[in-house]
Formats: structure tokens, sequence, C-alpha cells
């Protein structure tokens, strides 16, 4: 719920923004007295991928905040006008500079906390040529024994490693979602 607008002024008219509840919503909204115009908050996709080479998986180790410095897969926000595949696919490029063919989603994880939802995807990638990107200080391939478990970057990567080694030891891949704790 809403505290305070995030904007003070309309996009659309310029006036003052205020909050109140929409006739026939039932949310608080950020909403011009002037225009009528609704502020909608949604939540932000985050997309990525389980990146697969010669059977390890490829981690980054992040050249930006936050967690700097800290492992991670290749993900990031979702643009527009581009399916959850695509923009997966398009992170881990811009992230390793290697192509990867999306095999399937893996892990959806709702964080309400951060008004976000992860979607990974799993994977294949050729590391030929690949040059990480300016968001990565380093890339490497870690079997499941090599996994810097105490250097990763976030809650979600890690539970989707875990549930991937676990998927992989058990034969079987299956679709993991969940909502992350606060």
């Amino acid at each position: 719920m809403l505290d305070a607008p995030r904007f003070r002024f309309c996009p659309m008219c310029g006036s003052p923004i205020s909050l109140s509840r929409p006739q026939d919503d039932v949310r608080v909204r950020e909403v011009c007295p002037n225009c009528g115009y609704i502020h909608y908050v949604n939540p932000i996709p985050v997309v990525g991928t389980v990146p697969v080479c010669e059977g390890k998986v490829l981690l980054c180790r992040r050249a930006i905040e936050p967690r700097k410095g800290k492992w991670t897969l290749p993900a990031g926000f979702m643009e527009a006008h581009e399916t959850l595949a695509e923009g997966a696919g398009r992170e881990t490029f811009e992230e390793t500079g290697a192509q990867a063919v999306i095999d399937r989603v893996f892990t959806i994880i709702d964080v309400p906390d951060a008004s976000q939802v992860h979607f990974f995807f799993l994977a294949t990638v050729n590391l030929q040529g690949a040059v990480p990107g300016p968001e990565t200080i380093e890339q490497r391939l870690f079997a499941e024994e090599e996994i810097p478990w105490d250097e990763l970057s976030f809650t979600t990567v890690k539970t989707t490693l875990e549930h991937y080694f676990s998927d992989r030891r058990n034969g079987r891949f299956a679709l993991h979602h969940y909502r992350l704790a606060a």
C-alpha cells in the first residue's frame, strides 16, 4: 500500500497527484484529481537463465551494484516489446557475450517486497569467443561442488541453483514457483 505518492505531478496534465481509491477499485492509487489519470504501480519482471556449458553452470561476478563483486546468474529487467524468453536471452548475451539457446522456464519467484517477479530459464551456451559485457567483472563455469554459495548475489539465484542441481540429480527438471519470504 502507498503511504505517499511517488510522483508529485500528473504526467498527463501536470496537476498535483494525490492518493485516493478510485471508484470500483480495491486499492489506494496515485490519482490526478484534475484529469482523472490513475497511475498503476505494477511489479517489474526480472528475466535470466541458468546457462549450462559442458555440464557446468556459467556464473558472472557482478561489476555493478547492488551486490557488486558477488556471483550471479545472468539476469536483469525485462524490456518493453520482448517476451520473457527473449529478455532472458538478451540479458544472458549482454552479461556474458554468449548466445543462449533457451529451453524452458525453470523458476518463477515472486518477490513482493521488491515488487518484482523473477523468471529463470534453463539454457545452454557456447562460450567460444564470448566476452563478458560491462556489467560483469568475470565469468566462470562451475560444477556443483565448486559453486561459491556464500558469495552469491541474491536469494533467488541461490534457490534457483539449488533447484537446478537437485533436479539434475533426480534426472527430471520441474517448474518451481514460490514466493520469497520477507
